[in-house]
């Protein structure tokens, strides 16, 4: 199953203040799949979900879901669509987990209509996938970070929506926790089709776990595509001011990236010249 939503962005320019983010962007998101964003600090990677999810109105262009703009479609409406996870969200003081994670039902609750057994469980099923279930009655305040970030992911999944926006999803998680949540999203994608847009920092989990990557860099596009085609030396150089070497990931086959720094560069020169062919060598 994969869902035939739609979501773009046209010639979007959007900022804050005098400060332009992001200008003219074009870009296309494929439905059904998992897309990751990766940039500098500061590039726009938050800026560009706060956009497409309705939160930050643009300057110029539109985001479309299905055609329609975002930002013309009414909030409730748009919510049963596409969820968000925003960085960095804050909770009521002293709620519950549970109560929390059943605020993500919200958008499917009509005028005077009662909270349902399929309210129910929506809501089990977010604990159960995020590991937060043994949680579900301490105050949401009470808990260490990580425990934090999985009841805020176990929300956006009991909203059920057919498209799911994360903002840097893993921040707080330990290796272990980070890769949990990255095999639950695929779990989504795949169990149902969910389109899922992520920003992470890591840009080899990002190569591992993604379908499409987009890099941004100055206000704009720097590169789409596979991660086979984004995730390149040139392209950590231009995007992230890093010089790197580039190989194959001997677990998933997928890019990895392995940062050079001035202590290393040397070395890594060295490697470089001894794997390259000698002019003497026969072919």
């Amino acid at each position: 199953m994969t869902t035939d939503h739609t979501l773009a962005v046209e010639t979007l320019t959007v900022g804050y203040a005098d400060r332009t983010v992001i200008d003219k962007l074009d870009l296309a998101i494929e439905p059904g799949r998992i897309t990751t964003i990766v940039g500098a600090n500061a590039c726009g990677k938050s800026t560009l979900l706060r956009s497409m999810s309705r939160l930050l109105a643009p300057r110029g262009g539109q985001v479309l879901l299905d055609g329609r703009a975002v930002h013309k479609t009414p909030a409730k409406e748009l919510a049963r669509t596409l969820g968000l996870l925003p960085q960095s969200p804050t909770a009521p003081e002293g709620i519950t987990v549970a109560d929390l994670v059943g605020r993500g039902r919200n958008p499917h609750q009509r005028l005077l209509s009662r909270w349902s057994a399929a309210d129910d469980i929506a809501v089990a099923e977010a604990l159960d996938a995020t590991h937060t279930a043994d949680l579900a009655d301490r105050a949401v305040d009470e808990l260490s970070g990580g425990q934090r970030q999985r009841v805020w992911i176990a929300m956006a999944l009991a909203q059920q929506t057919d498209l799911l926006l994360l903002d840097e999803p893993t921040t707080f998680l330990d290796v272990q926790h980070q890769i949990e949540v990255l095999d639950l999203l695929t779990d989504l994608n795949r169990a149902r089709g969910t389109t899922i847009v992520m920003v992470l920092h890591d840009l080899n989990l990002a190569a591992r776990y993604t379908d499409q990557l987009i890099a941004l860099a100055g206000g704009g596009l720097h590169a789409a595509g596979a991660p086979a085609e984004v995730l390149t030396e040139d392209c950590v150089r231009a995007v992230f001011g890093l010089d790197s070497q580039v190989i194959t990931d001997p677990v998933s086959g997928r890019p990895l990236m392995l940062p050079i720094g001035r202590h290393h560069a040397a070395a890594a020169a060295t490697t470089s010249s001894l794997q390259q062919p000698s002019a003497h060598s026969p072919e």
